[in-house]
């Protein structure tokens, strides 16, 4: 391991970070790893009402981030031979009468055109609903239990985006059905098979599956959402929340350590199959996803891999090279700042350009604006 630099070390990096809190943040922990070594810190507070900064190696949701290790477990299952990458769903979960054409593939790389059971967005400005993800609604539900079989059938009740592998569009469904894909194959949980075939070989001893679990396991910031419900604002403390709306779309709990350890060791080929991880990281012509990772072009002609997350509370930052020896791992809250939902993912959106900036010496586009949109 790296000798691990202080706040002293890289200033711009601490400056960064408490611009991002100055724009309405509650707290920020960050991990950089590069030729300089490693360096963390942490800005803003733990916990509202209080002075104390969030610990820097504290647990925290990472929301859509998930996906890529969903996606990974998928794919160390077809390196097992379970399945194919291009092997019918349906071969495997027939009760659900899906559409023949979706393939293992489409599911990882949002092309199956299932409407996303957390509720679509239209071209023409037209809204959707789904599962109710923001308000009182949402804030009654804190601690409800959704089975993930509903989520797909909820899911399955509503016209298909397009024809399968026709488009693309970002679909948490997608993410449920490679959960019960793998359970229904290993007749284990997913939560097992993560432990079996990441967690364990990798060590990473902070990272959590909580299934309908509310816990966070301690140290952690807290994250509150700030909403607006008969004319009146308030705030909750959404910490201990059941996360089971998201399912395997965006349920993990992790750590900056964690991810990044995860995210340098996939990117540098020590998990995933060299013919599987070039599969995992070839982008769709749209917003260049790959299959549970987004693939973005700099602007000096480098690349970045990442995947970011959030929902109300709560947003991660992971970002690679390609040969995973720069990395940058982030955990955002959210407080009682005055940010409506457009304002919050406008706010995440300038603060992870800001540091990507930073660590990478390179701006990207906007493909992190579908992240955090759970």
């Amino acid at each position: 391991m790296s000798h691990t630099l202080t706040g002293q070390d890289r200033p711009e990096l601490q400056k960064a970070i408490q611009e991002i809190v100055d724009s309405g943040f509650a707290g920020v922990q960050l991990r950089v790893n590069d030729e300089r070594g490693e360096w963390v810190g942490s800005a803003g507070v733990n916990r509202l009402g209080e002075s104390a900064k969030p610990a820097t190696d504290g647990r925290f949701r990472i929301g859509s981030t998930t996906k890529t290790f969903t996606a990974t477990v998928v794919l160390l299952l077809v390196a097992e031979g379970r399945f194919g990458l291009d092997s019918p769903v349906d071969d495997h979960l027939p009760r659900f009468g899906l559409d023949r054409r979706i393939t293992v593939r489409m599911l990882l790389q949002h092309t199956s055109g299932l409407f996303n059971h957390t509720g679509e967005y239209y071209d023409d400005g037209t809204v959707a609903p789904g599962i109710p993800w923001q308000g009182q609604e949402y804030v009654d539900r804190q601690f409800h239990t959704y089975e993930p079989e509903e989520l797909v059938r909820l899911s399955l009740s509503k016209p298909a985006r397009f024809e399968p592998g026709a488009d693309w569009s970002y679909s948490n469904t997608n993410y449920v059905l490679a959960k019960l894909l793998v359970e229904e194959v290993t007749g284990r949980s997913l939560a097992e098979e993560t432990e079996r075939l990441i967690l364990r070989p990798l060590g990473l001893s902070g990272t959590v599956l909580p299934g309908d679990s509310p816990e966070i396991p301690e140290p952690h910031a807290h994250g509150y959402y700030r909403y607006e419900n008969a004319g009146e604002w308030k705030v909750v403390d959404v910490t201990r929340f059941n996360v089971s709306w998201i399912s395997a779309a965006g349920d993990m709990i992790s750590t900056t350590e964690d991810l990044h350890t995860f995210f340098s060791a996939l990117n540098s080929g020590k998990l995933v199959p060299a013919p599987l991880l070039a599969e995992m990281r070839k982008p769709h012509p749209k917003l260049g996803y790959g299959l549970g990772v987004f693939v973005e072009e700099t602007d000096d002609g480098g690349t970045v891999l990442h995947h970011n997350g959030g929902f109300f509370g709560w947003a991660a930052l992971m970002y690679s090279t390609p040969d995973g020896s720069r990395t940058l791992t982030a955990s955002l809250t959210t407080g009682d700042a005055d940010l409506d939902f457009a304002a919050t993912a406008a706010a995440f959106q300038k603060a992870q350009k800001a540091l990507v900036q930073e660590v990478f010496g390179a701006r990207t586009g906007s493909a992190g604006a579908a992240e955090g949109a759970e």
